[in-house]
C-alpha cells in the first residue's frame, strides 16, 4: 500500500490545498495531511482549529487522514511509516526552496523519505494562505479562495481581534 504525507501549516486550508489534496489522494492509496505546529510561525488559528477546518473539507475523501505534529517532518514521517512527501509548487520560486527542504529531508532520513511535487491548478496558482488572510482582514471577498466555512471562520476570526476593517 503506498501512502504519502502532505505537511503544512494549512493557516487556513485554501482551494489550492484542496487541489493538491485531491489529486495526491488519487495517486496514493493513504493521504495523511498533517498540520504543522511550527514554533517559529504565529497562526491565526490554532493547530486544533487546522485540523478541524481540515476535517470538514476532506471528509470527502475517505483515504485522506488528518493529523498534526510537532518537530522534524523526517521523525514524524518515520514514526508513521511513510516514505513519500508531497509538496505542492505554484510558482518557479517555489520551486528553489522546496528542492533544498526536499535534498535535506532526503539526505537526513537516510534517504528513506522523498518529496513528490505536484503543480497547484492553473486556477489557484496565486493563492496563498497569506493572501486569503490579508484579503479577509479587510473584510474582503474571498469566496474564490476558501470553502465558505472557512470563509466565516476566517471573518470571525478577524472580528473577534478587531483586525482591518477600515474600508
Amino acid at each position: 500500500m503506498k501512502a504519502a504525507i502532505y505537511p503544512g501549516s494549512f493557516d487556513p486550508v485554501t482551494y489550492g490545498h484542496l487541489d493538491i489534496i485531491r489529486r495526491a489522494s488519487e495517486i496514493f492509496d493513504e493521504l495523511t495531511v498533517s498540520v504543522l505546529n511550527n514554533k517559529t510561525k504565529t497562526p491565526l488559528f490554532s493547530v486544533e482549529e487546522r485540523v478541524k477546518m481540515l476535517e470538514e473539507a476532506t471528509r470527502d475523501l475517505p483515504n485522506v487522514t488528518i493529523d498534526s505534529f510537532s518537530g522534524l517532518l523526517i521523525d514524524y514521517a518515520a514514526r508513521k511509516d511513510i516514505h513519500v512527501a508531497i509538496r505542492g509548487l505554484r510558482a518557479i520560486t517555489d520551486f528553489e526552496y522546496e528542492l533544498q527542504i526536499a535534498q535535506t529531508n532526503r539526505k537526513f532520513s537516510d534517504g528513506k523519505l522523498d518529496t513528490v511535487f505536484l503543480t497547484t491548478s492553473l486556477e489557484y496558482a496565486y493563492l496563498s494562505s497569506s493572501t486569503v488572510k490579508e484579503i479577509a482582514s479587510f473584510n474582503g471577498d474571498i469566496s474564490e479562495c476558501v470553502p465558505d466555512f472557512v470563509g466565516r471562520l476566517l471573518y470571525k476570526k478577524y472580528n473577534e481581534i478587531g483586525a482591518g476593517n477600515e474600508q
